[in-house]
Order: C-alpha cells, then structure tokens, then sequence
C-alpha cells in the first residue's frame, strides 16, 4: 500500500498522553482575534451542532453534549425517520436533513462541530467531509470501520486543525487514571500480560445472510443506510442493531467493546499498535464434521493474542489477550471463590502483582482485594468533572475554546492508533475464513494456524498477503472518503 504513516504519529501520540492531566485544568478565557484559523471560535459563543445519526447511541450522544450547557443542536440528520423521531421532539428547531452530503454542503458554514454516531462503516467518510469543511468532530467508537480509514483521520485532525475526540467515554473515568496511578507507583511491579472479556455478541453472529428479500420501510433509505458498503437487498432486523455482526457494516465484539476495554492497558502502558497477532475462533457446524464457511458474518468468539513491542513503561514486550463471546481468562488465585469476575473486564498482570477493572475502567481494584483496604497510592492525575458524561462536555468546551487550547481524553492522535490495534485483531479473526485452493482444487485454511506479522509504516501484513484486502476496502461506485 503506497499510503506511509506519519512519521511524527507516534511522537504526537506520546505526548497527548503524557499531557493528559490537562484535560481537566480547563481553558482560559482569550480574545476572537487570537483564535484564527478554520474551526476557531470565541470562547464566549455558543456551539453550533450538527448531529448526524440523531437515533439510538446518536440520541444519546447528542444530548450529553447539549448537558453541559453550552451547545445549541442546529441540525439533526438520520436515513431512518423513525430512529430521528425523538431527537427532532427534543429539538424542535433543529433543520432535518436525511443525507449528510447535502446538510454539509448547504449549512456548513452554519455548523461548528459534528457528532458522528452512525453504523461502523460510514464513520469516516462523516468525519473526514466534516473536517475538511473545518469543523470540529465527535465520532462514536471504532473511530473506523478499516485501518486505512482510521490512519487517515488521525492525520487528518492535525491538518485541518480541528478538535476531535471518540466515543470511548470511559477515557475521562476516575478508573483509568487510578489504575494510571498504581501502576506509575510500581504497585504490580511491571505488567507482561493483560487480559480483556467481554459477553459480546450480544447479537446474532456466525450466521448465513438471509435469503428472503424484504420490504424496506417507508421511512429508511436504505441506499444511503448502505452508504459506501456494497448493496444487498434489505433484510429485516439489519437496522438498527444488529449490523455489528457483519463485516460489510459492523467490527464485530471487539470494534463494540475494544475501544472501552482495550483502552486502559493502552493508556496506562503506553502502548502502540502491536507487532503482532494470532488468534482461534469459535466454530459453527451445519452436519456431522461440516464446518459452516460464513464469510460475511462475524464468528460466534474468537480469543485474539496480540503482541506490542516494549515501552518505556513496560522495559520489555506485553502480550494483550482479547475473548468475546463469554470466553473467559483463568480465574487469578488472588480472586475469592465468591468474589466477581465479571462479564467484562480487564486483567493486568505484572512482575509484582494483579489489578482488575470493568468496562470504562470502572471498580479498579489491586489483588488480592485486601490491599485496596490499607493502600495509599497518591492522586497525581487531575480528574474530569463528572467522568463519562464529562467526555462529552470536555469536547464541547474544547472546540468553542479552538484547536490546541485544551487537552482531551481521546483525541483522534489517541484514538486513532487504538483503533487500528482493534482493526488488527480483525484481520487475525477474518484471516481464519480466508481460502487456498491448491492444483486438484482441495481447500485449506492456512490463516487459522500462523502469527501475522504487522508493518505499521506500510500498514500491511507481511506474511499472510490475503487478509491486507481488508486494511481498504473499495468503497461503492459514488462513495469516497476524499483523500
């Protein structure tokens, strides 16, 4: 792929890391004139925001962002009339719009910031239209529905110079910062093996794709649902939920639940993509010894071994297991028989010690759980007011305050590597349904039995060639992501 990364992604990465305590020192109150640029605003105005995906998750969204007191929804755009429904009772004055082409090419110069909170695989061409016209963006998590994409937002955000952050709310959690903090204060002595579960799917997967044609409801538009996806004929119970489990649209468990569970050992081992992956899936059988071939659809579970390379916070290689599909680490011994694992969760194991947490980062605790009683770990990380609802009210002020005036929690420089880290674990579970035919037409599988090993700079696979087909997809004929 001729397409090279940044060089300075990596470095730029670092330090929005190690500058994150400044999210929470607020922003200082600065003349019009010294904000210049695209996506600048005075700090004394209010946000104009334009919310595309107004239903579900982008119901939610828009809604926090409106809490803090500080942003007027301006527009409201959705395919489905029915999933808008509530978002246009809540904000009667919004303009409605159906295609976020045409709202961004007639109201973009009434917009200053975009919330994006639609199906995986049409996050980027959103954002990265939205960022060209200047404007500031919340993207729901994966950042991305292809690793391509999510390098190319990443270095985006710096050259238009708009603020950005993802939906992984837990970012701005309490949690994160304490396991941070611990960590930091040698409490589980260097960390080698992190494991991260979840009960996801938590919808169909391992599935054929139906073969009865339905009617598409009066109020969807479903080419433009499909948007740069290839078309298929609608079928019924797609929309609104339960595309996550086909690779044309969703990324599966671990594009759902990655960005909240991954995110922690992420940040608090500094850690970038991983050099690295393997991985076993869960199996579907249609007959006696008959393995179902579902291409299309996302396995049942998978449990994906990734490796990354040493950090100056590691001193040496750490290894991140991820299981879906309620697949399950080994119980730590320091665990009481009674007490909680959880459905989800992630495990830090080190040179001299275990932590745990939940999703978002939540319930840190160190193991055995009698040392959280007498531990005296010091706050050194400056917390964000209100944790996850503040995610959405720290974006707010950061874009009324303009490019570089506030630190967030997941910026696309942050974000962006994440991401990709997810969407590299997917290239292991789609390489296990990839094909050989060899001369007398016998088939094997070689991708469910190697380690794939990953070039960052190129963005490629270098020992297994057919998975790199979904680092980019081709995007349909009239879909384009602009660069």
């Amino acid at each position: 792929m001729e397409d090279k990364a940044n060089s300075n992604t990596g470095n730029s990465r670092r330090n929005f890391i190690k500058t994150t305590a400044l999210a929470a020192a607020g922003f200082m109150i600065v003349p019009r004139h010294v904000l210049g640029g695209p996506g600048f605003l005075a700090p004394s105005d209010r946000l104009q925001l334009a919310g595309i995906g107004a239903g579900g998750k982008g119901e939610g969204d828009i809604a926090s962002i409106v809490k803090g007191g500080k942003t007027d929804v301006a527009f409201l755009c959705d395919v489905d009339d029915r999933r808008a429904a509530n978002s246009l009772k809540n904000f009667p004055k919004a303009k409605y719009y159906k295609d976020y082409r045409e709202l961004l090419d007639k109201e973009g110069k009434n917009i200053d910031a975009v919330t994006v909170s639609t199906p995986d695989h049409t996050h980027a061409q959103i954002a990265m239209a939205a960022m060209q016209l200047g404007k500031h963006v919340y993207v729901q998590k994966p950042l991305t529905h292809d690793i391509y994409e999510a390098r190319m937002l990443t270095e985006a955000a710096s050259r238009y110079k708009v603020v950005t952050q993802m939906g992984n709310q837990g970012a701005s959690g309490d949690g994160v910062r304490r396991l941070q903090e611990w960590y930091d204060a040698g409490r589980i002595g260097k960390v080698h093996t992190v494991y991260c579960w979840t009960n996801r799917p938590v919808w169909p997967q391992g599935i054929s794709w139906p073969t009865v044609k339905e009617e598409v409801p009066k109020e969807l538009d479903w080419d433009l649902w499909l948007g740069s996806a290839p078309y298929k004929d609608y079928i019924n119970k797609l929309v609104p939920f339960n595309w996550r489990g086909w690779w044309d649209y969703g990324t599966g468990a671990i594009g759902d639940m990655g960005c909240h569970l991954v995110e922690p050992p992420f940040r608090v081992l500094e850690l970038d993509t991983p050099i690295s992956v393997e991985c076993s899936v869960g199996s579907v059988y249609v007959d006696e010894f008959k393995r179902a071939y579902l291409p299309e659809s996302c396995p049942p579970s998978s449990h994906v071994i990734m490796t990354f390379a040493k950090t100056p916070k590691t001193k040496h290689e750490v290894q991140v297991h991820w299981m879906d599909g309620g697949i399950k680490p080994e119980r730590p011994e320091e665990l009481g028989a009674n007490e909680s694992f959880g459905d989800n969760g992630v495990l830090f194991i080190g040179t001299k010690g275990k932590m745990i947490c939940e999703t978002y980062g939540k319930n840190p605790r160190l193991l055995p759980l009698s040392r959280n009683e007498s531990d005296k770990t010091k706050i050194t990380i400056p917390r964000i007011v209100n944790q996850e609802e503040g995610h959405y009210t720290q974006f707010a002020e950061a874009a009324i305050a303009g490019y570089g005036k506030m630190q967030l929690s997941s910026p696309f420089e942050i974000a962006g590597p994440l991401t990709e880290t997810l969407l590299i674990a997917n290239l292991a579970i789609r390489g296990t349904d990839v094909q050989r035919r060899d001369t007398a037409g016998k088939i094997s599988y070689p991708g469910r039995d190697i380690k794939m090993l990953w070039d960052k700079v190129n963005m490629k696979v270098t020992n297994f060639d057919e998975v790199n087909q979904f680092v980019k997809r081709e995007y349909r004929k009239g879909w384009t992501l602009g660069v």
